[in-house]
């Protein structure tokens, strides 16, 4: 589980002062590595958490243990049904979904989540309709070939988590390669993109086989995510972020009017979100955790938890005076979100009921205007580049 550090680490002997206990105890940095290697730095307070986190994933672990030997090994596969057959489902099975829904948003067990998420993303069902060979197949047929997607994705592996155990070294990166360029060349539009980079690590961590990591990766940008989210022009990333801002207005609208007199663009922090699902933003598990529930419920939860994390700070929000301390606070806010369930009941519980219906249609009121900022954006780059070779001549 989570870094074994030791407790003469943890228990360093103070002076005697006039200082609170919790403000010396927020001074004592610590670093241990959590339950996918990454190193946590942070004061004991932060190691608590972790250790509460770590106790509650161990709980999570027995209800679904209990429930495998209760209902059978794959019992969540039997609620996965679609909306066309909701109507026709027995109660047992409504009750199964209900309660399959519950123990994700509470956390799938990390033992588990190569199987669960394989099974409910579809990836399963996706790798099923081609042949057995075809990740190794691919492999062998784009070795050696150079690409501005390979190109790229070579720049990009050595800043890939760097000081990870296993991903900065000559075979995490080698692993991570092969799967990005399999997908590039799987999918010519969108290639490389960066920020997959950073998705694909973690799912290789997760998944631990290059293949399923490959498989949940193609599922994710097909299936999941909205289109075009990493296409050249980004233009399914621009959508959402109009779509965000928008929420943002509706949900919180104290936090919206005080950002828009600032002048803060929410982009300059959503972006990151949105292109790399959190996972250089928050804590591994903590990224894990909103991985569980959008590989079940859909992109829309990317929503609930990037609203989430605004309105968990309303109050230093609503204080700051710069642009700069709008992003101190966010960040700062991200990068200590060690418990889960803290950002999660956020995000389900206060932020309000959003459908994907909803969703969708907010996307395609959006896209008018993203796509004419994008053409008027290529039209001056032309323009631009025109000028500067006709100076040439």
């Amino acid at each position: 589980m989570y870094g074994t550090q030791s407790q003469r680490d943890l228990s360093l002997e103070l002076p005697i002062s006039r200082q609170s206990i919790h403000a010396r105890r927020a001074k004592i940095t610590v670093k241990f590595q959590d339950l996918y290697g990454f190193t946590v730095e942070g004061n004991v307070d932060d190691a608590n958490i972790l250790n509460e986190v770590r106790e509650k994933v161990r709980q999570q672990g027995r209800a679904w243990w209990a429930l495998e030997a209760s209902k059978g090994a794959n019992w969540y596969l039997q609620t996965h049904v679609s909306s066309a057959l909701k109507s026709s489902l027995k109660f047992t099975n409504l009750v199964n979904a209900i309660t399959l829904k519950k123990l994700i948003r509470k956390g799938i067990p990390p033992v588990l989540r190569p199987k669960v998420w394989f099974s409910l993303s579809g990836a399963a069902k996706k790798k099923s309709t081609v042949p057995d060979s075809y990740y190794n197949d691919l492999i062998i047929a784009v070795e050696g070939k150079v690409t501005p997607a390979t190109k790229q994705i070579d720049h990009d592996l050595p800043r890939t988590f760097p000081g990870h155990p296993w991903l900065d070294t000559p075979e995490g990166h080698a692993s991570l390669r092969r799967v990005l360029v399999a997908y590039s060349f799987r999918d010519s539009d969108v290639g490389y993109c960066q920020g997959l980079n950073y998705v694909a690590a973690l799912l290789l961590l997760v998944m631990k086989t290059e293949e399923d990591a490959f498989w949940m990766l193609a599922v994710l940008l097909e299936n999941v995510l909205v289109n075009d989210c990493y296409s050249n022009n980004l233009s399914g990333c621009h959508v959402e972020q109009r779509v965000f801002k928008d929420l943002l207005k509706k949900k919180c609208p104290s936090i919206y009017a005080h950002l828009e007199a600032l002048e803060f663009d929410v982009s300059l922090v959503a972006t990151e979100w949105f292109l790399c699902l959190f996972s250089k933003s928050l804590p591994s598990e903590t990224t894990l955790r909103v991985w569980d529930v959008l590989f079940y419920e859909g992109a829309k939860v990317l929503f609930n938890v990037a609203l989430a994390i605004f309105k968990m700070k309303e109050e230093e929000l609503l204080m700051t005076q710069y642009v700069g301390d709008v992003i101190n606070v966010i960040q700062n806010t991200t990068h200590h979100l060690f418990d889960p369930d803290d950002l999660l009941t956020v995000a389900f519980d206060k932020i309000g009921f959003m459908t994907s219906t909803n969703i969708s249609k907010e996307r395609k009121k959006q896209e008018p205007a993203v796509m004419a900022e994008l053409d008027q954006r290529l039209r001056r780059l032309n323009s631009s580049n025109m000028d500067a070779n006709s100076g040439l001549t």
